[in-house]
């Protein structure tokens, strides 16, 4: 099998089935007749931009991204992430502090660096927390209105 046909399957097992650790990828993978060793499923996720995510329990589960980092991200796919992931958003000058489940600020902020918004400078991320830098002549409190509008708050 072609190293773009197993990662085509390794990313697509992502979206069926909860993969907390590559061991359990490697199962999944071989229960396909696709074998592969965990150095090699590491590579993969590794190039595939896969991520940890924290879901429901507190479990974390690998995730990949939608989209890839050099494609603008459609707005669609930004109020999805804004809304599955946003608990709450405040502001102050041109910040802007986004909340989030621990272990999700760097999907949002990743979601929100590829969509292209003029008005963001840039995005840091921690654990559940992102910090949004707002263009000076927007601000922070036009710029923490339209994203509240993107996460359905």
């Amino acid at each position: 099998m072609s190293k773009a046909r197993r990662q085509h399957r390794i990313a697509a097992l992502l979206g069926e089935h909860a993969v907390s650790n590559q061991s359990q990828l490697v199962d999944l993978l071989q229960h396909e007749e696709i074998r592969a060793t965990q150095a090699t499923v590491s590579r993969d996720l590794d190039e595939l931009g896969a991520v940890k995510v924290r879901v429901a329990g507190g479990e974390t589960v690998y995730a990949i991204p939608e989209h890839s980092m050099d494609r603008i991200a459609p707005e669609d796919h930004l109020r999805r992430v804004m809304g599955d992931w946003v608990a709450g958003i405040s502001h102050s000058g041109n910040l802007v502090l986004l909340r989030t489940p621990p272990g999700s600020a760097h999907v949002v902020a990743s979601a929100l660096d590829r969509a292209g918004i003029e008005e963001i400078l840039g995005t840091v991320a921690g654990d559940d927390t992102l910090m949004v830098v707002a263009a000076e002549e927007v601000g922070g409190a036009c710029l923490a209105s339209r994203l509240r509008d993107l996460a359905g708050l």
